[in-house]
């Protein structure tokens, strides 16, 4: 499998109670890697999936730290360093009920999409996932396109996520619904699908998208999954219920199992199984990689 997006650095901020605005607030912070394709890489991997990763880094010693680390847990990295650009970064404030991101995109801006294409070529793999952060930026969206239209002429499954709510809303969602028109599977979660679906039921949402997207899951956290195919076949998964330490990279897990076993050639209930016993992992520790 190749994924294709972002390579960050994520300074986690856990609080137990409110920010104090203009003073201090207790907290516990932890620095690791982060960024959502490259967190579903990771976790594709703990599963024993061979994994590529396509990123942007800069050339300094938080891209080579990310890279390290990555391939540590056995991904292979397709990742250019770009000189005189620093490394992304993201700022998770993790309260007790809300999680919000401050985000310095950084070199992630720079994937190429000559170095998108030529990841593709070069392996063998027979499915892509992007993330869907490259597209929602002016810097990378060619490289997204690029990824897409490479495992189109190839002949690759694919699969993409839709990121973040608020950027998507800036994009609008006619736009980012036509860049990845035709795509084999559409991920999102419950605030993704009301910009891009509207408000109403998730099973709804999921079944107005097919309309896009051959195959789409509505992630909705402890409520479970959506899922619904353009042939209108619907698939609802439960969640695995265990008590949740940190929420930062459970999406990105949940889209690793369900990726992983729907390649293996599963069906979509299994699939969302798969996803969600993942995602529970992912919750159940600190940080947004597996342990």
């Amino acid at each position: 499998m190749i994924v294709v997006g972002d390579l960050v650095t994520d300074v986690l901020v856990e609080h137990a109670g409110p920010i104090e605005v203009g003073s201090d607030t207790a907290a516990a912070i932890t620095v690791s890697g982060g960024g959502q394709a490259a967190n579903t890489a990771a976790w594709l991997a703990s599963r024993g999936r061979p994994v590529t990763l396509v990123a942007a880094v800069g050339d300094d010693p938080a891209g080579r730290e990310r890279v390290a680390e990555l391939a540590a847990t056995g991904v292979h990295c397709a990742v250019r360093a770009h000189r005189g650009a620093s490394t992304g970064s993201v700022v998770v404030l993790a309260g007790p009920h809300e999680r919000t991101m401050i985000t310095d995109r950084g070199a992630s801006l720079l994937l190429d999409p000559a170095d998108v294409v030529a990841a593709i070529d070069a392996t063998d793999a027979r499915h892509l996932h992007l993330s869907g952060y490259p597209l929602l930026h002016d810097g990378s969206r060619a490289a997204g396109l690029a990824a897409l239209a490479a495992a189109s002429r190839r002949g690759l499954t694919t699969s993409v996520d839709a990121a973040s709510a608020a950027p998507l809303r800036s994009v609008g969602a006619e736009a980012f619904l036509a860049w990845v028109r035709d795509a084999g599977l559409l991920l999102c979660n419950t605030d993704e699908a009301e910009v891009l679906a509207g408000p109403g039921p998730a099973d709804d949402q999921a079944a107005r998208l097919t309309a896009h997207v051959a195959d789409v899951v509505v992630k909705q956290g402890a409520e479970g999954a959506s899922w619904a195919a353009r042939d209108g076949r619907r698939w609802r998964g439960t969640a695995s219920r265990v008590p949740m330490k940190d929420p930062t990279g459970a999406g990105d897990a949940f889209a690793a199992g369900l990726l992983d076993a729907w390649c293996s050639g599963a069906g979509p209930q299994a699939a969302l199984a798969a996803g969600a016993a993942l995602g529970a992992e992912a919750v159940a520790q600190v940080g947004a990689r597996p342990r």
